[in-house]
């Protein structure tokens, strides 16, 4: 088949099966590459390497270049291939899209710079960052939205002057977190640039945030429970409320195991890979320091999840 890119659909955030010596572990990379592609007929057509879920601030700049390789090398042909991008200064950030590009990618997710949520920035200064982004490194651009409660917010009016403004802007993963703020944002990113591709990432409300009408999303979440996350988008553009609210229910146990009531971050993404354990898609659950290990209780909880979820263990030996 001819490949087609495609911003409006499902993306896995992928995470990366680790040895307890913190290398790659490529085989079973790529086997569960494979098994995802499976759900690429239930709209699942595209893949994040390198996102958070994917402990981008962990990798080195080789080893970034290297998981999209892998991803664009097993699955590139079909699916959608974006990698995660994040530097605190604008050089590094074009010459890290220029490997994500060379390495196969089809655009890159471009985080905020991380200093920026600690001491805020020049109002012009995003519009800028993904502009030089862009034209420096001739690469399409799905924007990394950051919580309206942090200081690396992009405002409404700037992410308009982004969509509208710079071609290379396909989509935005909404990361918004407030909700009130949040519908605005979709409700008049719609009106003013409407081929641009709303992705939800609200991984711990992923049903709640379907509602105002989302085109795909960006999770970490769909990366080990793919055929709950699928369901659960397509269920909302063709079923019921009723049928909808049935499919959270059976997202909700693993939910809560995965991210306790909060939003994701590096205990959750290792909780998240835990699921993957549990599953029979890792053998382990590693993750590099300074995220620590899953303590015995923490496993438990999540293998409680898992049972109450009604999740399968996945037959990898087809892979």
């Amino acid at each position: 088949m001819t490949k087609t890119k495609n911003f409006k659909t499902i993306f896995p955030a992928i995470s990366v099966p680790m040895n307890d010596d913190d290398t790659i572990k490529e085989a079973e990379f790529r086997k569960y590459l494979d098994w995802l592609e499976t759900f690429y007929d239930d709209g699942i057509q595209g893949i994040v390497t390198n996102g958070h879920t994917g402990e981008i601030t962990a990798l080195s700049r080789e080893e970034r270049k290297r998981v999209t390789q892998i991803a664009a090398d097993e699955v590139g042909d079909k699916m959608t291939i974006v990698s995660g991008v994040s530097s605190e200064n604008t050089r590094d950030a074009i010459e890290t899209a220029k490997d994500a590009k060379e390495a196969g990618a089809d655009a890159i997710l471009l985080m905020p710079p991380h200093m920026w949520l600690r001491f805020g920035m020049n109002p012009k200064s995003p519009f800028e960052w993904v502009k030089d982004v862009a034209e420096g490194a001739d690469i399409d651009i799905i924007i990394h939205l950051y919580p309206a409660t942090t200081k690396a917010f992009y405002p409404l009016d700037t992410l308009i002057k982004m969509c509208t403004e710079i071609p290379h802007v396909k989509g935005i993963k909404m990361g918004t977190r407030v909700q009130s703020v949040y519908e605005e944002e979709v409700r008049t990113l719609r009106k003013e640039s409407p081929d641009t591709a709303l992705l939800t990432c609200h991984d711990e409300t992923i049903c709640n945030s379907l509602f105002p009408g989302m085109d795909g999303a960006i999770l970490g979440f769909a990366g080990c429970i793919p055929e709950l996350i699928s369901k659960a988008f397509k269920i909302y553009r063709t079923g019921t409320c009723q049928e909808l609210h049935d499919i959270d229910d059976k997202i909700f146990p693993v939910e809560r195991a995965i991210y306790r009531g909060g939003q994701p971050s590096g205990e959750a993404h290792a909780r998240l890979k835990q699921v993957l354990v549990d599953r029979g898609v890792f053998d382990n659950a590693h993750m590099r320091k300074p995220v620590l290990p899953l303590t015995d209780e923490s496993k438990k909880t999540i293998a409680e999840g898992v049972a109450a979820s009604g999740l399968d263990k996945v037959d990898m030996s087809k892979f």
